[in-house]
């Protein structure tokens, strides 16, 4: 289906949530290492060194049964009209002061399907399902250099909750 801007322009068809297949889910694993690891380094928290092998541990540990793991939830995205694989997104259900909530542990566009609008209908679609499975809202990290995620998510009507800070003083000399 296709829906209108505010100025009444086509907007691009549905980006439907489908539940990831074993062999989506390899590639996903390959993917989210490497990326997650430069992110972490990109923001100064690990080493490159490590990153790799740090960014391993910590998916092993989040979902130790791969698909199954209980309370994760994996998704490939679809462009409904082509039926074209444009992405991924992964939540899982968490406890926030006292509400089940879907926490976004992971979402990425395939490079060749960016800016046409996918992560914001994945997320509309998120809405939806997350409601569908019970949870009372919606939480995620943004590392603090992704100013388009940032913008993105302000836009869909998020708000931060917390913030953390850094400031590098080895390379300043008084």
């Amino acid at each position: 289906s296709f829906g209108y801007d505010p100025v009444g322009n086509r907007l691009s068809q549905t980006t439907t949530l489908v539940p990831m297949a074993q062999a989506e889910f390899l590639v996903f694993v390959e993917e989210t290492v490497p990326a997650y690891a430069a992110d972490k380094v990109a923001c100064g928290q690990w080493r490159e060194a490590e990153a790799l092998a740090l960014s391993r541990k910590e998916l092993a540990e989040l979902l130790p049964q791969g698909l199954a793991t209980p309370g994760h939830h994996l998704y490939t995205l679809h462009d409904a009209a082509s039926g074209d694989a444009v992405g991924r997104l992964w939540i899982a259900e968490q406890q926030r002061a006292g509400s089940l909530v879907a926490y976004v542990y992971d979402i990425a566009i395939a490079p060749a399907h960016r800016r046409k609008g996918h992560a914001m209908r994945a997320f509309e679609a998120l809405e939806a399902e997350a409601r569908a499975l019970g949870f009372e809202g919606i939480a995620l990290h943004v590392f603090g250099h992704n100013r388009g995620a940032q913008a993105l998510y302000e836009k869909l009507g998020y708000q931060p909750t917390n913030i953390h800070m850094f400031k590098d003083i080895a390379a300043a000399k008084p």
